[in-house]
């Protein structure tokens, strides 16, 4: 059944993002990767993404927040079946090593970034 499972991520623009992780890294004790950002491991599958963006990234456009929502889920088509038969188009798709993507705008303006992620090797 078509569903989110939970929290994927919390994607912020950030005028010093390097400065914005140090102080995760020294106030809060995150664990920056070397990509820039935190991952909390979820308990099923995937992980919760933490990561602060250059403040001139284009990467959550179209909208203007100055932030983006990833959400887990467990039937990506699934999922956009739903929103087609409310009238919501994503706007891009993607598939790769770590999963498949998709991206919708809600009526607040926010990007949603949808993440099924690939199948845990046995």
């Amino acid at each position: 059944m078509a569903k989110v499972l939970g929290l994927g991520g919390v994607f912020f623009k950030a005028q010093d993002p390097a400065a914005v992780r140090d102080w995760y890294a020294r106030v809060l004790g995150f664990e920056v990767l070397d990509w820039g950002g935190a991952v909390f491991s979820h308990p099923k599958v995937g992980g919760t993404n933490w990561s602060p963006f250059d403040a001139d990234t284009r990467y959550f456009e179209p909208s203007d927040a100055p932030f983006m929502i990833n959400f887990i889920v467990d039937d990506l088509d699934g999922i956009l079946a739903k929103a087609a038969a409310e009238g919501v188009s994503p706007t891009g798709r993607q598939d790769e090593d770590m999963g498949r993507f998709a991206w919708l705008v809600d009526p607040a303006g926010i990007k949603v970034e949808l993440w099924q992620p690939a199948p845990r090797e046995a």
